[in-house]
């Protein structure tokens, strides 16, 4: 069976398979339909690309500067990484074809390295540090790809979204956090056509392995781990091990995780499903799939949980209990369990979403109120926009951009500009529930 994450086949002519992909972009941007042959990963991702409305052209968005960067990179996980990454690509990096790239769970790449010819030729495209190479904002490219699969994958030349990237390809790889499974970022291998081959991939796959082990070393206890910011369905990491729990054991473990003194069944049914009448042998039944899952991790009498589980809220809840709004805000992946209808979990997301605004507004940190605004979930968020120009300096040139948006925002909740009492009505309304406590 043929890798579906790899570019191409041995054998393949580029040349055909660049021409081939580029009448298959012409069409898909044109009209929104693609086929073969153009791979099942690099048509999701065009898809997601566009429902993004991710740019075909044009360079991606630089969204750290100089002091910034600096400072966030010092104290990332991968810093501790970068040996590794130098050691095993660090060659392919120097040859004067290759560039080597780190970037965070964002996108954003936070170390390019290689031959001065060629990291100038990639500035063109702004393939440089500070800037966002998610899906999101670059299209379809191997970091941002690696990071939206959660997967190892090679891009080829036209199968970028953004034309200005498509004479480049990529292969990158994610890495996760050896204790809590959480995603840190990606490594990338980029150059001409060469990077399409299975070498590029494999040993990018190898990088990503070798940096997590490094990171592994000197942990004593891996412990029990929740990832469900921005996930509609949790990553559980117990010991090491991790597992992929559907929505309703995702809902089940971030709940008992909330609550370690337990719940009895219909305190547990309540959260779940509110008022509605459901039959005890429902949750009973969706209880007994769990424990087939994660063994003696449930307990029942009351149900609660046999270790302590750390979330990744509990990590954004306790930088925002210390102060570190920046710490807090890179730990908040999004909106927890997104999708989740559960009431005990809309609480949840609910005041964690609030209390993360709530911080950045006391802040008035223009870096912090605009990376929020370029999230999925605060693009929106007439508030944040507001805070924004209020903390910009009156003369800045910068303020222009957000005042337009505040201004566009306004009129499409229908306010006036003297309706400042209700800018936070249309974000709070988004996260209902804000003033509810997240416990019952």
């Amino acid at each position: 069976m043929v890798n579906p994450w790899l570019a191409m086949e041995t054998g393949a002519d580029p040349v055909e398979r660049t021409r081939t992909v580029r009448r298959a972009h012409a069409a898909f941007l044109a009209d929104g339909t693609v086929a073969p042959p153009v791979r099942q990963v690099v048509a999701d991702s065009w898809r997601r690309s566009a429902e993004a409305h991710a740019a075909a052209d044009g360079a991606a968005p630089i969204e750290l500067d100089e002091a910034t960067l600096s400072a966030y990179r010092d104290g990332h996980p991968l810093a501790r990484a970068m040996p590794v990454f130098r050691e095993l690509l660090g060659s392919f990096a120097q040859d004067g074809a290759h560039l080597l790239a780190v970037c965070d769970p964002q996108g954003r790449l936070l170390w390019v390295e290689g031959h001065r010819g060629v990291r100038r030729s990639a500035e063109r495209m702004n393939f440089v540090v500070g800037a966002r190479w998610d899906e999101r904002h670059a299209g379809t490219n191997a970091p941002g790809t690696a990071l939206a699969a959660d997967h190892a994958v090679q891009i080829f030349a036209t199968e970028h979204y953004n034309r200005q990237v498509q004479r480049w390809s990529c292969a990158a790889a994610p890495l996760h956090d050896p204790r809590t499974g959480r995603l840190l970022g990606a490594v990338d291998l980029t150059g001409g056509d060469h990077v399409a081959s299975p070498h590029s991939l494999a040993l990018v796959q190898a990088t990503a392995r070798a940096a997590q082990a490094h990171l592994a070393s000197g942990v004593p206890e891996l412990g029990v781990c929740l990832s469900a910011l921005g996930r509609d369905e949790a990553l559980l990491v117990m010991d090491g091990e991790r597992l992929r729990l559907g929505r309703r054991h995702s809902e089940i473990m971030m709940l008992l995780a909330r609550h370690p003194e337990g719940l009895t069944g219909d305190q547990l049914s309540v959260l779940l499903y509110g008022e509605r009448e459901m039959r005890p042998v429902t949750l009973r039944a969706e209880l007994s799939r769990l424990r087939q899952l994660v063994g003696a991790l449930l307990h029942s009498r009351p149900y609660r949980l046999s270790r302590p589980v750390e979330t990744d809220l509990d990590a954004v809840e306790e930088a925002l209990a210390a102060g570190e709004v920046r710490s807090a805000l890179n730990a908040y992946q999004g909106p927890l369990l997104p999708l989740s209808e559960a009431p005990g979990v809309q609480r949840l997301r609910g005041a964690l979403a609030d209390a993360m605004r709530s911080a950045l507004l006391g802040a008035r940190d223009p870096g912090l109120l605009r990376e929020w605004s370029r999230t999925s979930w605060g693009e929106d968020d007439l508030e944040i926009w507001e805070a924004l120009v209020d903390a910009l300096p009156e003369r800045s040139p910068a303020r222009s951009a957000p005042m337009a948006t505040a201004h566009r925002l306004r009129a499409a909740y229908g306010l006036t500009s003297g309706d400042l009492g209700a800018v936070g009505a249309p974000a709070a309304a988004r996260v209902a529930t804000f003033a509810q406590p997240p416990r019952l």
